[in-house]
């Protein structure tokens, strides 16, 4: 956030905190929560999303639900981390990977896919993943279960 961050106040913490928890919520709910007309809820979160502090609204799809039973995360090492670009261009075909971070440690990327089973993901890696130019190493971690699930807390005062 940034500098954006100098714009926003407790009313939009605590909006940022009500939707974060149901994004669904009606504006009017809301606002009855924050002690505020709709109006002014539907111009705080349209400044919040202009501002990029909200980046984007959708429905959390439960991937078991679609057929997708393994989640599993990634680590890829690459030749030279200068190669990340033409990578992600690489994974951007593979429907699977919903996640992709250029991160700092032990791997130059961590994905997060989810397969059906574990012989569609062997074909993600062996097929997919591990021949594309630059990508000289994997290491993969099945998730057993999720135990957490959150968006980070927005920190509301009182007002």
């Amino acid at each position: 956030m940034g500098k954006d961050s100098e714009k926003i106040d407790n009313l939009d913490k605590k909006i940022l905190s009500i939707l974060s928890n149901n994004a669904r919520m009606p504006f009017k709910d809301v606002a009855a929560e924050c002690g505020v007309s709709r109006a002014a809820v539907h111009q705080r979160v349209q400044h919040l999303i202009e501002n990029g502090v909200i980046t984007g609204s959708s429905f959390n799809v439960n991937p078991k639900s679609l057929g997708y039973s393994t989640c599993t995360y990634i680590g890829l090492n690459l030749e030279r981390g200068s190669m990340y670009k033409k990578v992600v261009e690489q994974l951007q075909g593979i429907p699977e990977v919903v996640e992709c971070h250029f991160t700092t440690g032990s791997y130059t990327m961590l994905l997060k896919l989810y397969a059906r089973d574990n012989e569609q993901l062997m074909d993600l890696l062996n097929n997919h993943i591990q021949t594309i130019a630059g990508v000289v190493s994997t290491e993969t971690l099945i998730s057993l279960d999720q135990s957490i699930k959150r968006e980070v807390p927005a920190n509301v005062e009182e007002l």
